[in-house]
């Protein structure tokens, strides 16, 4: 049977911790490796990497539901009435005319198949129905199991799965909640768990056949792990029990399975209302701390109490933590945006045509330009759908004002409020004094200091310059860094004053008008352009220009009919 270079490396580094006197002649020979290959594994817990061809696939993929078929009719048939391999051959050519699978193609595969079929038959007649109390040591076990859950992310009704982790011995349990049951949850699930128990179970952890970690379900309890669940293993040092499949390993595990169900019961109903998955995990992990003052039932003691046995038992972590994301680099198509996993994101539009590298994690979706994360999205789990940025697009916008009205992202914008009414307010009266497509780059304009000032500043310069009736950017970008100064903290009052484009005052722009313009409510002082930028002039008085009229007016030339100090 193969066994991935990520298994034999674990254990061999398992063998080792658990007999540091076994040699490396003895682990290699026991595992059908070099010496080479145990000297690397005890080195590095993860193999260096290497080029595998693709997989190819099973000509009888097509037919193997209509050969289980014929297999499962024969465990009730008569003893000499049952499918032979010919017999099986022939009915796939006559019924389903399929013919491309050789002889010994079907013969291996009912020869492997026929035992598991019998044996799936088998299970749940050989015993009777019931538990087993059971006692566990400190600090050697732990369940995990992923559970279904409902909230409330920014105002949508979302389905998300609850991460649990719970101590065999004295029911200690963590809580995360992520976007998918992805295998990047799986591990940040995990590596969250450990650095708040501060260990890892020196037995085991037991598991149902979760996707993320198991490939296949082989005879009893052997599995085909996936590559880098069995790295994750090696990396921190733990094994891992894998239950029966079905609803007979529930009860194997039956630990965390209730206590998903009581924490969902308790914590999540109604279903919690929060802004990100970010702010629900910090307020579970007060949950966690709070309730080490429970007590389970029957037990006398609480569980913080008895945790603190387990804590000094536990294997300690190792010094570098694990990267549980995964690297892609996708290319960024014309309209600006990346495709991950079916979904979409935008990239800033100077990366249009070039390749960037993502940083796929259990809730986010990180985008490097070199060591740089230069774009932040949150992880979405429906096919084709879309999370656009509009500071992504603006370099775009400027040059084609027309589609700003219509585009995602500035709806986008507004259903998460980075678009406020402030803005709207602006927009309005930028389109009023210099029409569409002017007033429309003015803006744009303004939601480009965004990228260099904080935005409660550009919204307080942009509040201040409505409120006289302006509509210049220059004097949003000037009022803006008098706000984050803090220079005139009674030149700004609450930014929820400008509700409507229609209160917004008509006036003319005139950067030659005086140099302070007032508002006759509060008084509030925007200094002009003329005045900032311009120094005093030290001039008392202006130079009399009555001498230089003359050379502006026409002389009469008795030679031709042109007049001179005119233009032709």
């Amino acid at each position: 049977m193969y066994r991935s270079r990520e298994w034999i490396f674990e254990r061999i580094r398992r063998d080792r911790r658990l007999d540091p006197a076994v040699s490396g002649r003895t682990l290699a020979q026991r595992y059908r490796v070099s010496r080479n290959t145990v000297t690397k594994a005890l080195a590095s817990p993860v193999p260096a990497k290497r080029k595998k061809p693709p997989p190819r696939p099973s000509v009888l993929e097509p037919v193997k539901p209509f050969i289980d078929a014929m297999l499962r009719a024969d465990l009730d048939a008569p003893r000499k009435q049952r499918h032979t391999v010919d017999r099986i051959v022939q009915r796939l050519a006559g019924e389903h005319d399929f013919e491309l699978a050789a002889y010994s193609t079907v013969r291996d595969y009912v020869a492997r198949r026929r035992p598991e079929l019998t044996l799936e038959a088998k299970e749940g007649r050989r015993h009777l129905e019931g538990t087993v109390p059971q006692a566990k040591r400190p600090g050697e076990e732990a369940e995990v199991d992923f559970a279904d859950v409902w909230l409330d992310l920014a105002g949508q009704r979302r389905k998300c799965v609850l991460f649990t982790l719970r101590m065999s011995y004295s029911g200690k349990a963590v809580h995360r909640v992520y976007a998918t049951a992805s295998q990047e949850a799986f591990f940040e699930g995990h590596v969250e768990t450990f650095e708040m128990l501060g260990g890892v179970p020196t037995v085991h952890i037991r598991y149902d056949n979760l996707k993320p970690a198991v490939k296949l379900v082989l005879f009893g309890r052997s599995r085909t792990e996936s590559a880098r669940w069995a790295a994750f293993r090696s990396w921190y040092g733990f094994s891992a029990f894998y239950c029966t499949p079905g609803e007979e390993g529930a009860h194997e595990k039956g630990g965390v399975e209730h206590e998903g169900g009581r924490f969902r019961r308790k914590h999540l109903v109604p279903p919690p209302q929060v802004e990100s998955l970010a702010q629900l995990n910090e307020r579970l992990a007060a949950i966690d701390v709070a309730e080490d003052a429970r007590h389970v039932h029957g037990r006398p003691t609480s569980i913080g109490f008895d945790f603190e046995q387990e804590r000094e038992l536990l294997r300690a972590l190792p010094v570098d933590g694990y990267d549980c994301g995964i690297d892609l680099t996708p290319v960024v198509h014309r309209n600006g945006r990346i495709t991950v996993r079916q979904c979409y994101y935008s990239v800033p539009a100077k990366f249009i045509g070039t390749k960037v590298r993502v940083k796929l994690r259990a809730n986010e979706l990180w985008i490097y330009d070199g060591r740089q994360v230069v774009a932040r999205h949150p992880r979405l789990t429906r096919r084709y759908t879309f999370h656009d940025i509009l500071d992504h697009y603006l370099e775009i916008l400027l040059v084609k004002p027309g589609a700003f009205a219509g585009a995602s992202a500035l709806a986008q914008a507004r259903a998460e409020g980075g678009f406020t009414r402030t803005h709207e307010a602006f927009w309005a009266a930028a389109k009023r004094k210099a029409g569409d497509r002017e007033g429309t780059r003015m803006l744009i304009e303004v939601l480009l200091l965004h990228r260099q000032l904080p935005a409660d500043a550009v919204i307080a310069g942009m509040t201040t310059v409505l409120r006289v009736g302006s509509v210049s950017t220059d004097l949003v970008a000037i009022e803006a860094r008098k706000a984050m100064e803090n220079t005139e903290p009674d030149a700004f009052d609450d930014l929820d004053d400008v509700d409507e484009p229609g209160l917004v005052a008509e006036h003319d722009d005139d950067p030659g008008g005086p140099d302070q313009d007032e508002t006759a409510g509060e008084g509030a002082k925007v200094i002009s352009l003329h005045t900032r930028r311009l120094p005093t002039d030290p001039r008392t008085a202006l130079p009399d220009m009555a001498k230089y009229d003359r050379l502006l007016t026409p002389v009469k030339d008795t030679r031709t009919t042109d007049q001179k100090g005119t233009s032709a």
